[in-house]
């Protein structure tokens, strides 16, 4: 088994991290995970914020996630990287735009992709992109996450994939895992309903996607983390976290 580590999203927690952020992160920890992933920190007062927590709970800074139009500011890219960095973190993760639909604009979305890339590098960190399944769309006979992960250059952009919305955009998630996973240091593991109920998200094992299959495919290209990723919860967001953490640790992570 390779040595993967489990993290948490903390978007299942919503407004909370604002307000009880060491709360969270100890009931994360009890709950079994490794580390974290949130919002890209960006000024001095959410970094000294997010260490104080992830000392006292001894977790790890998986990387920092932000929309794609972060990331075309200079400015807010530095802050963005110096805030991982300062925590220990390895990844920033970016997020595409719902309205990308000509295979054109994913081209021209690769050029600043590898931008970023590259400025992450300098700087020490890897730069990840995390699928929705807007990007599945098919267009001039392409879908647009296969043209962006060809546009873009291996050593600079890897990808995030997330599994459930693999789903949602109509491959099969482990097959996606397997052709990307060589490039994918870090997943997100999400379920949900699919179909028309593709926005009602579940806990893992629980919902759509044949996640130990998926997670098969993940491990076989050792990455350094797999997240889980539950965007709302109508549980209580520590309760919805136990049970997708037993579920991956059932499956032997």
């Amino acid at each position: 088994m390779p040595d993967t580590r489990v993290g948490l999203q903390l978007i299942i927690y919503g407004k909370r991290t604002q307000t009880d952020l060491p709360g969270v992160l100890r009931e994360v920890a009890q709950a079994g995970y490794h580390g974290i992933e949130a919002g890209a920190p960006g000024d001095e007062h959410q970094v000294q914020q997010y260490r104080a927590a992830l000392e006292a709970t001894n977790l790890a800074l998986v990387g920092g996630h932000g929309s794609f139009g972060m990331w075309e500011d200079p400015a807010v890219l530095a802050q963005c990287i110096n805030g991982v960095k300062a925590l220990g973190g390895r990844y920033l993760i970016t997020s595409g735009r719902s309205d990308w639909a000509a295979l054109d604009e994913y081209r021209a979305a690769a050029k600043t992709l590898d931008g970023v890339g590259r400025r992450c590098r300098d700087a020490g960190l890897v730069f990840c992109y995390h699928n929705h399944h807007w990007e599945f769309a098919e267009s001039g006979g392409a879908r647009g996450i296969h043209v962006l992960m060809g546009e873009t250059d291996p050593a600079l952009v890897k990808m995030c994939p997330d599994v459930y919305w693999v789903h949602v955009g109509g491959e099969n998630p482990a097959e996606f895992v397997t052709r990307y996973g060589r490039r994918s240091p870090c997943l997100h593991f999400k379920d949900g309903l699919g179909g028309e109920k593709y926005a009602e998200f579940r806990e893992l094992g629980e919902g759509v996607v044949d996640i130990a299959a998926t997670l098969r495919a993940a491990l076989a290209c050792e990455p350094d983390w797999i997240v889980v990723e539950q965007d709302r919860t109508d549980k209580d967001p520590t309760e919805s976290s136990r049970i997708s953490r037993e579920c991956l640790r059932k499956l032997g992570l």
